[in-house]
């Protein structure tokens, strides 16, 4: 074991005297490359939705949501953001629809629908949410206050 980290310190201190050589040809080969902008990382613009909801009584309405900076005029803004932030996962993407064979209760939660558009996280969201079964139902209350509770 102490031979590894001796040998690891060795080759580190010589790589870095050759990087660090005026001229090396090491240097040159060994510079960094640039790496590719991602409009997410790179401020290329905040995360923004369009949710329009019907059927569901007095929140019935088309409502813009800003996040990363916060904005827009839906009436929850920054408890939307947070709960969005929150579900929000490395390669899972919190707008999927309930699997085709799932097995679902068959419980009716109301005529309430709601459509959302637009980019999350760097990725487009075009997502149609309503409560015609429990798969519906829970995937429509994960997403409360983003989407209305029902009514």
């Amino acid at each position: 074991m102490l031979r590894r980290i001796v040998l690891t310190a060795l080759t580190t201190a010589s790589l870095t005297a050759a990087l660090s050589a005026p001229g090396s040809a090491v240097a040159l080969a060994a510079a960094p490359l640039p790496l590719p902008t991602l409009p997410f990382l790179d401020g290329g613009g905040p995360d923004h939705l369009t949710l329009t909801v019907t059927h569901n009584g007095e929140t019935d309405g088309t409502y813009e949501l800003t996040c990363h900076p916060a904005g827009g005029n839906h009436p929850q803004i920054n408890q939307a953001c947070d709960r969005l932030d929150h579900i929000t996962t490395w390669g899972r993407d919190p707008f999927t629809p309930v699997a085709p064979r799932a097995e679902c209760t068959m419980i009716y939660g109301g005529r309430a629908t709601a459509h959302i558009t637009g980019s999350w996280a760097g990725r487009p969201v075009d997502a149609t949410y309503r409560r015609t079964d429990g798969c519906e139902i829970a995937r429509w209350d994960a997403l409360v206050p983003v989407l209305p509770g029902a009514r």
